[in-house]
């Protein structure tokens, strides 16, 4: 009788025991297709000029948030007018340069002040031996967006995250919809910062959750067991 009591309790703690960590990356070659956006970056203004967010200039203002070989750039006004309402006419904007606004190019008006952001692959986003944390969703959408911030969530749920995260991921707490296929404008969407998408005259922002991916180890497979035998 003694022996089936011991055989059960092993078999209870076995059956409630969670998971592994998910791996970042499962299937040969799968990291060639992860890409991620760096944060919004703004290194000048059109006071003098014109506005050069040149690739050589933000790495020296953002050395931690440039990968060496972007692959595509996205621009918008600092106050988050797209480039296509902002009026004005540009002397580059490509992932190879950045962007130069000039102002003696433009015939009724100056530069408007831009952010720009690039497109980036491994290893900026991450690497082969990482392992994804569980999902958060520490905010909801209802007064200014959806604020799901790496410093925030790691002050909230000690010892869950890596500080340097190599990845993250997001979507729709709803549908489990990519947020990357949603059609919002984000503010911040990296591993180094977190995720935040704002309310404003043009969007109503979903309400999403975030994972991000951290070295495998030890670390992230004993968390598991103590979120689990508390």
């Amino acid at each position: 009788m003694i022996l089936l009591v011991v055989c059960a309790l092993a078999a209870v703690s076995l059956a409630t025991r969670p998971a592994p960590p998910e791996p970042f990356c499962t299937k040969p070659g799968c990291m060639a297709s992860i890409k991620c956006w760096t944060d919004w970056m703004d290194c000048d203004n059109p006071t003098g000029t014109g506005d050069w967010e040149t690739i050589s200039k933000l790495k020296k203002y953002y050395p931690k948030n440039m990968c060496p070989n972007p692959t595509a750039i996205e621009v918008a006004t600092v106050d988050g007018i797209s480039l296509a309402d902002a009026g004005n006419v540009f002397y580059a904007n490509d992932h190879i340069t950045g962007l130069i606004c000039k102002n003696a190019d433009q015939e009724k008006c100056f530069c408007r002040d831009y952010k720009v952001r690039f497109v980036c692959y491994p290893p900026f986003c991450g690497n082969q031996k990482l392992c994804w944390t569980k999902w958060y969703d520490r905010d909801n959408p209802s007064a200014t967006g959806d604020w799901e911030l790496l410093k925030t969530l790691r002050k909230e749920n000690p010892g869950e995250i890596c500080a340097n995260p190599n990845a993250i991921e997001s979507r729709t707490v709803d549908t489990d919809t990519p947020a990357t296929v949603t059609g919002q404008d984000f503010l911040h969407f990296s591993p180094a910062t977190g995720f935040v998408c704002k309310n404003g005259p043009k969007q109503k922002c979903r309400d999403y959750k975030v994972r991000f991916a951290c070295p495998c180890g030890p670390v992230l497979a004993e968390l598991a067991v103590e979120r689990d035998e508390s």
